[in-house]
């Protein structure tokens, strides 16, 4: 890519997007419906790349890499760049709803990505006029640290733009992985059913938040207990994609845990909030 990238989503995943972006020489216009939302995603890309630039991980000033990135509320001022990275939150109707607009708002030759975590690719591709032109390209959290991109390809995506999301990838620094298009994908098909297990034995009383997570990560070797990863990625996000693939791939097994459900309805969403299965004040 050598012109201008959109993203669309200043909340944690597309600020993060958006960040490795800039990081990488890329110019990027962050989109989002308003001013607020934009000053907290830049808010937290300026704390991210001074945290990194203290650490001398940044290949040029973070000044610089922040002044790659211009912002606005108006997605018609998408209409010149090459590609968008939509980052809207994990739900069927909006991203249609958004797909619909970007479609309208962008060139025809601009492809549309996705970071959906769990939506299907033809679904969103099917809201546009070009289905040819929509990927899925979904980034682990947090963006800037974790290496791995899903590239998910619908039914009716063309090898062309499979190629220039896989080729966006490595200049990012990032591994690409291609996923067959079915709710969940790789990363979450796996993911999400050990993270509701626990919640699940949480519930049940098998063991303290503290406890299941230790044993994940001492027994197991991961860097993150379940419950703690599901804080960080936000327990209504993982409430929706465990919906989303409960309801499309019609398999009980993936019935969101009944406590999970009850500490978003009570707003308890993890890292976010300060309070998920374990408390950040």
């Amino acid at each position: 890519m050598s012109g201008e990238l959109g993203v669309v989503g200043a909340g944690t995943m597309g600020a993060g997007i958006a960040q490795v972006c800039a990081t990488a020489g890329l110019q990027v216009l962050l989109v989002d419906v308003g001013l607020e939302q934009l000053r907290r995603g830049q808010a937290a890309i300026g704390a991210s790349l001074a945290k990194l630039e203290e650490k001398k991980r940044l290949p040029r000033p973070a000044s610089e890499i922040a002044g790659r990135i211009r912002t606005s509320v108006d997605i018609a001022d998408l209409s010149r760049v090459e590609l968008v990275i939509e980052a809207a939150f994990e739900d069927q109707a909006v991203k249609a709803e958004l797909f619909r607009r970007l479609d309208l708002a962008c060139a025809p030759a601009t492809i549309l990505a996705s970071n959906t975590s769990s939506i299907p690719i033809t679904r969103l591709g099917g809201a546009t006029k070009r289905p040819d032109k929509v990927v899925g390209m979904h980034f682990m959290n947090p963006v800037p640290l974790m290496t791995l991109v899903e590239v998910v390809r619908g039914l009716r995506t063309a090898d062309e733009t499979v190629a220039a999301v896989k080729d966006l990838a490595a200049k990012l620094g990032k591994t690409a992985v291609e996923s067959k298009d079915v709710p969940g994908f790789i990363a979450n098909r796996v993911l999400m059913p050990m993270i509701n297990e626990a919640v699940f034995a949480l519930s049940e009383g098998v063991g303290t938040a503290n406890d299941i997570d230790t044993v994940m990560r001492l027994g197991m070797n991961h860097p993150l207990g379940p419950l703690a990863l599901a804080d960080l990625i936000g327990l209504d996000v993982c409430l929706a994609i465990l919906e989303v693939m409960q309801r499309d791939l019609g398999d009980p097994k993936y019935r969101p845990a009944p406590l999970l459900r009850s500490y978003v309805q009570a707003g308890w969403l993890g890292r976010k909030t300060g309070r998920g299965f374990h408390s950040y004040a």
